[in-house]
Order: C-alpha cells, then sequence, then structure tokens
C-alpha cells in the first residue's frame, strides 16, 4: 500500500491545520495511508 508522511518545518503558523487536514483527506479519497511526522524534519530523521 502507498503512503504519504505530513511534516512541518517549524512553529504554529496560520492555516496550518487546515493544510494539513486537506492533505490527509486527500491522501485517504485516493487510497494513501497518511502518516504525521513528529518534530519536523529531526522527527524524519530519528524516525518519529
Amino acid at each position: 500500500m502507498k503512503s504519504v508522511g505530513v511534516l512541518t518545518s517549524g512553529g504554529d503558523s496560520p492555516g496550518m491545520n487546515a493544510a494539513i487536514r486537506a492533505v490527509v483527506r486527500a491522501a485517504i479519497y485516493h487510497g494513501l495511508v497518511p502518516y504525521g511526522i513528529h518534530h519536523g524534519y529531526y522527527g524524519m530523521m530519528t524516525g518519529q
């Protein structure tokens, strides 16, 4: 099964929750498995 990761690179910004929600909903609609990556790029490098 194909998947997609979602991460942000910094602090809070206006519209971030809506953008992440849209990505997750689109991924599910297209049959992908969405994964949230905690702690930005650090989390991606350490497997979080």
